[in-house]
């Protein structure tokens, strides 16, 4: 079943997506408690602010606490941030190189044509509604942003499925395969009109 070869195409590169989340995810973590458990940087820094606070100990404590948090959202801004560029030079890199990621190797699928633009605009839209927005949201959240953040989330789950729900089309072409001027090809799978002319750019 073609769709069925696509989804599972899709579940193996977010795995690999998902296992360098999860590797951030502990950098970031590691980063986090570095920087708590820095005693004498944090002894040296609450004694310069208490100095120059003329005394005043709880502003003092204040803004120790506020930046460490600054500190702390900073580093989860960058984990997401590098989750963003890594997935996206994995998709173009991979569909740049060889016409197809790992997931798309592994079930014999490819993506035509594979030109280097037409592969970062696919990996682009593909990045976009597979982790960026996600990405936005849970960054919002962070900072404080509830009600912004439920929807930003909201907008993932629709541009989401406006990206997947077309692979059903008789064309099977999603949106990132639409606005790129692809096509997923390979055994048992053709999208009768629906490979686009060849054209380098």
């Amino acid at each position: 079943m073609p769709k069925l070869r696509r989804a599972v195409a899709w579940f193996i590169d977010f795995a690999l997506v998902l296992t360098l989340a999860t590797g951030l995810a502990v950098l970031t973590f590691h980063r986090i408690s570095a920087l708590v458990t820095d005693v004498p940087e944090l002894a040296t820094r609450g004694g310069l602010d208490l100095l120059t606070s003329r005394g005043d100990v709880i502003d003092a404590s204040q803004d120790l606490g506020l930046s460490l948090w600054d500190k702390a959202v900073l580093d989860v801004e960058e984990a997401f941030g590098v989750l963003i560029v890594a997935t996206f030079l994995y998709q173009w890199g991979c569909l740049a190189l060889a016409g197809r990621t790992v997931g798309k190797g592994l079930l014999g699928l490819k993506v035509t044509p594979s030109a280097p633009r037409r592969a970062a605009v696919r990996a682009a839209i593909t990045t976009t509604a597979d982790i960026a927005i996600y990405a936005v949201a849970c960054v919002l959240l962070v900072e404080g942003y509830f009600f912004l953040s439920v929807l930003v989330w909201t907008l993932a789950v629709v541009v989401f499925f406006v990206n997947a729900l077309p692979v059903f089309s008789p064309t099977r072409r999603s949106l990132a395969d639409r606005v790129a001027g692809t096509a997923v090809t390979g055994l048992g799978i053709s999208t009768p009109g629906a490979t686009p002319p060849v054209r380098t750019f």
